[in-house]
C-alpha cells in the first residue's frame, strides 16, 4: 500500500502522484479515471524497477 497525494482542480480535472515511486504521476478527468490510471502507473514503475534491479544481477558474459 502506498501514500497517494491528490490534487483535484474545480475544472474537474484530478492528479494523483505516490511520494514513495519518485515520477509514478498520473491524472484523469474523473476520479474512477484517475484510480484506474494510478493502478496502471504503480504497476507499470514496479515493472520498470524490477527489471533495472534484475538487469543489475545478470552476468555480462555468461559461463
Amino acid at each position: 500500500m502506498y501514500q497517494v497525494l491528490l490534487t483535484y482542480n474545480l475544472d474537474a480535472f484530478a492528479l494523483a502522484e505516490v511520494p514513495a515511486l519518485p515520477g509514478c504521476i498520473t491524472e484523469g478527468d474523473t476520479m474512477d479515471e484517475v484510480m484506474a490510471n494510478l493502478k496502471d502507473a504503480i504497476e507499470g514503475w514496479l515493472d520498470v524497477a524490477n527489471s533495472r534491479v534484475a538487469s543489475i544481477f545478470t552476468p555480462l558474459y555468461p559461463s
